[in-house]
């Protein structure tokens, strides 16, 4: 199985576990000119820098041709093109519009998936999305679940490669706060509905048993750690997937 894992910029990469692709995240009000130098960072530790090109943060076409040449120069081959923050800061509303631009000519592609749905967009209008950005892109990362129903079917119906989203080992309180932010409805109620069954609210969720049930239908995960960076760490050295 392959693993990728997302940082952000405050992340200690001299911690980061044994896992070729790491993608870093450029959130509302960040500064793109760290995160290329981020992925530099790890360029010259021999990791794949993967950032994150979240369109409706990024103010204008001059910005994104400079975030794009100084992720470039840092030796980035890969991206992530995502739609981001809910409110655009400039003239993107969406990634398709930076997919259109060419500017990421050379790169490998990631999109971004969404089995769960989002509370910004409507299920119809995520599907259009899907289709229109499919010929721009290699793969397909997806928002993070724990409910193994929606993941399949999605991964049915899709003609590129899915990354799925999971989480590294979290409490349950930690987990129900981070899928109330993404708006992972299905996510929420499989944790609300199993508290009594399957989950001790002391101890740390790992993603093991999500990926049992998946892995037929894809070998590619992708880790969301939420700050349990140590965690995620033991949890993979442990389960020898790095």
């Amino acid at each position: 199985m392959n693993f990728s894992l997302e940082i952000g910029l405050k992340t200690n990469l001299k911690n980061l576990p044994k896992v070729k692709d790491v993608y870093i995240t450029l959130l509302p009000g960040e500064d793109f000119r760290q995160v290329a130098e981020k992925a530099k960072e790890l360029a010259n530790l021999s990791f794949n820098p993967v950032p994150h090109f979240p369109a409706r943060s990024i103010k204008n076409l001059d910005i994104l041709k400079d975030y794009v040449m100084r992720c470039k120069d840092g030796g980035v081959k890969q991206a992530l093109v995502i739609g981001g923050s809910a409110q655009p800061v400039g003239d993107f509303h969406c990634s398709l519009q930076l997919l259109e631009t060419g500017l990421f000519e050379g790169f490998r592609i990631g999109i971004a998936g969404h089995p769960d749905g989002s509370p910004d967009i409507s299920i119809s209008d995520l599907e259009k999305a899907m289709r229109e950005k499919k010929p721009y892109a290699d793969y397909i990362v997806t928002q993070w679940l724990m409910e193994y129903d929606p993941i399949i079917k999605f991964v049915s119906k899709q003609t590129i490669p899915v990354h799925v989203g999971i989480t590294g080992p979290m409490k349950v309180s930690g987990l129900l706060k981070f899928a109330n932010t993404v708006g992972a409805k299905n996510s929420i109620n499989f944790i609300k509905s199993n508290l009594g069954k399957t989950f001790d609210l002391l101890r740390p969720k790992d993603p093991n048993d999500l990926i049992e049930k998946v892995k037929s239908v894809t070998s590619n995960f992708h880790i969301y750690t939420f700050g349990g960076l140590k965690e995620t760490n033991t949890w993979l050295t442990e389960n020898n997937y790095a």
